[in-house]
């Protein structure tokens, strides 16, 4: 217990030393604080130089790289803008354009149509008196073969006539004769 009496008259005595001080500070307190103060601020713009600045540095680098990146994209957004617009019109005139084909291409196939009519025409008559031709020259050589049939067939019979002067009734027995041998096909074509 003695100790207890003792150490308690120690703080007694300590805290009457320091009546006189605000908050107990002396000069070794002061001083110390003083150092720990430049402590912490060498510890501060240390710190401040090898993690802060970085750390700043980084993140003004993201800030720039975001705000790229959104200028971009706002450039992006403007030119597909522009870009839709010019397919959107492109679009309408297209529509006119096919339109405008397509009644060409009416147009000339009508042409086409009537000129290849007009061609087929031409051909037919062609070919039509092409045919007349033909048929008049087949009728004017069967002409000519009949009357050559003819001279022969009575040339035969003018010369068996002289050469047997006959009477009527061997006359037509030998016209008949001359026609059978000629045949009736002959006389009837």
């Amino acid at each position: 217990m003695s100790s207890i009496i003792l150490a308690s008259s120690g703080v007694l005595e300590a805290s009457e030393g320091m009546a006189g001080r605000i908050f107990g500070l002396d000069l070794q307190m002061i001083v110390d604080a003083g150092i720990l103060a430049l402590a912490v601020l060498a510890l501060f713009t240390l710190l401040s130089y090898l993690l802060f600045n970085p750390a700043r540095e980084l993140m003004r680098k993201r800030q720039e790289k975001i705000q790229s990146e959104m200028d971009s994209a706002t450039t992006q957004k403007a030119e597909a803008e522009a870009f839709k617009a010019e397919y959107d019109s492109k679009l309408k005139g297209v529509n006119k354009e096919a339109e405008e084909i397509l009644s060409q291409t009416r147009k000339k196939a009508l042409k086409k149509e009537t000129e290849i009519v007009e061609e087929a025409k031409v051909e037919a008559t062609r070919i039509i008196d092409r045919a007349n031709k033909e048929a008049e020259l087949e009728k004017s050589k069967m002409k000519d073969e009949v009357k050559q049939e003819m001279i022969s067939v009575a040339s035969i019979m003018a010369g068996k006539i002289i050469s047997t002067s006959i009477n009527e009734t061997e006359q037509s027995k030998l016209i008949e004769d001359t026609l059978k041998e000629m045949g009736d096909d002959t006389w009837q074509s």
